[in-house]
């Protein structure tokens, strides 16, 4: 071309919308999704067989053509929100329910939009002192005083790896003392525990399994006789992990007494309350979690009892100085942020670029302050409660009383295979589709579960589950 512009340069300015074009988006959008909130109670929890590819699919792929809003819309709502499990839903009581809450949603809409860099104090100083009072909010509701420190992370993965890499540096164990390296935990650890121990080099450390009681908390005496043996053994036990509330039952480890034991063999004690953290704004969950604040690491998962969207985990180290020597690393070309005195949460962690999480959080907690979510956590054991007993009266078989607000369940029946009963059970939940419980393995049998969790599920929610129990128990003749 003549005049020195490139055959493309007409599209250097599209993705700088006008007023008009951002505001014909976001109209679009916001129609969208109020037709999808002010439509969930008669939207299906779970859309069983609707995982096979469709000729539609191809859409999702990118090329060089346009669409419009209204296709991409279309599109979404086809083969996105009517395919698989509706998280948003109040009948979904499977897994461990994440939240969604609308004002976390428009925080993060302001993220995304403002564009804010969280990760470096020297970039973005509101946004790191609006993440360091959420970690300071939170540190302090589990009982930490003073000196500690954390992340806000990705989730429960991320936050537990983060937490494992300080135990290790601490402890100093690296390539020539790794084989021998003891980690206690028990068979009701969260599996991202052992990916966490692969990606830092603990993999070939030896993981005792410790025996579990009755309630499915780890066994103490089990677990001091096994650290004495490997230590008459020449063995080298560093690491103790201990369950705030696990993701199969919600069983809160003995944490009081765990702590003693993790400081008479000196070990580097971790928590996972990734789910059952935040009921320490409840009255029974401040009981249940005593000892937590004895912990050198906790982690907690606020998409999950804080019911923000999914993408939001938390993790504190008591002693912050322990959390930085894990993390941090100078590069010349961020030697403009190293006049800051201030930490930056790059400093604490493996990310370096982040997404400004931190609004997500901070603003649904300032609009309705935190007595309104511990409120909500509350009505979750109250439901927990109420769906334990329940179910003992309509003759299923319930596993254990509910520390929080997992309730663990079986329909068992003398001369009927169990696991086929229950997978019975489970199909026919499914297939109805409004609502949603998963499945796990104790005591080697299939074991049905509900988690209540999901700020939308309320008693009408548990009436219903109870009633298709009900159901399936009576089509089956029992």
């Amino acid at each position: 071309m003549t005049d020195g512009t490139s055959g493309s340069e007409s599209n250097v300015y599209v993705l700088e919308e006008s007023t008009g074009e951002r505001q014909l988006l976001f109209e679009k959008i916001n129609n969208f999704s109020e037709h999808f909130l002010s439509t969930l109670n008669s939207q299906k929890a779970f859309q069983n067989n609707t995982h096979k590819d469709k000729e539609d699919d191809l859409f999702f792929l990118i090329d060089e053509n346009k669409t419009t809003i209204d296709q991409i819309l279309e599109f979404y709502q086809d083969r996105v929100l009517n395919t698989g499990l509706n998280p948003a839903s109040g009948g979904h009581l499977g897994y461990i329910p994440g939240g969604g809450i609308y004002s976390a949603a428009l925080g993060d809409y302001l993220a995304a939009v403002t564009n804010r860099y969280a990760g470096i104090f020297y970039a973005s100083p509101g946004a790191v002192r609006m993440e360091d009072a959420l970690i300071d909010w939170t540190a302090k509701l589990i009982g930490y005083k003073e000196g500690y420190g954390g992340n806000l992370t990705s989730g429960g993965s991320m936050a537990n790896l983060i937490a494992l890499h300080t135990a290790k540096h601490h402890k100093g164990v690296d390539n020539t003392n790794v084989d021998k390296g003891v980690i206690y935990c028990s068979s009701q650890t969260h599996h991202s525990i052992q990916k966490a121990l692969k990606v830092i080099g603990l993999e070939t450390s030896i993981v005792r399994e410790i025996s579990l009681d009755p309630q499915f908390k780890i066994s103490l005496d089990a677990l001091k006789l096994q650290i004495e043996k490997d230590t008459e053994e020449g063995l080298v036990p560093f690491l103790l992990i201990a369950n705030g509330g696990s993701t199969d039952v919600g069983a809160v480890d003995p944490l009081l007494e765990l702590s003693s034991i993790a400081k008479e063999f000196d070990l580097w004690y971790h928590v996972d309350a990734a789910y059952g953290g935040y009921f320490m704004l409840t009255a029974l969950g401040k009981d249940k979690l005593k000892g937590l604040e004895l912990a050198d690491s906790v982690i907690l998962d606020p998409h999950k009892g804080l019911f923000m969207p999914y993408g939001l985990g938390m993790v504190l180290v008591k002693n912050v100085k322990h959390l930085m020597a894990a993390h941090t690393y100078k590069a010349n070309y961020m030697r403009d942020a190293m006049t800051e005195s201030q930490l930056s949460p790059a400093d604490l962690s493996p990310e370096l670029s982040k997404h400004f999480r931190g609004l997500r959080m901070w603003l649904p907690l300032k609009l309705y302050g935190e007595q309104v979510f511990g409120d909500y956590l509350d009505e979750k054991l109250y439901l927990a409660y109420y769906l334990y007993q329940q179910l003992i009266s309509i003759g299923y078989k319930v596993l254990c009383e509910p520390d929080l607000s997992v309730v663990v369940f079986r329909l068992e029946i003398k001369g009927h295979e169990s696991d086929v009963l229950n997978k019975f059970v489970l199909d026919y939940i499914k297939n109805d589709g409004r609502i949603f419980i998963s499945s796990t393995i104790l005591d080697n049998k299939l074991t049905l579960r509900a988690a209540i969790l999901s700020f939308r599920t309320h008693k009408e929610e548990i009436d219903l589950l109870l009633l298709l129990l009900k159901r399936i128990k009576a089509h089956l003749d029992i």
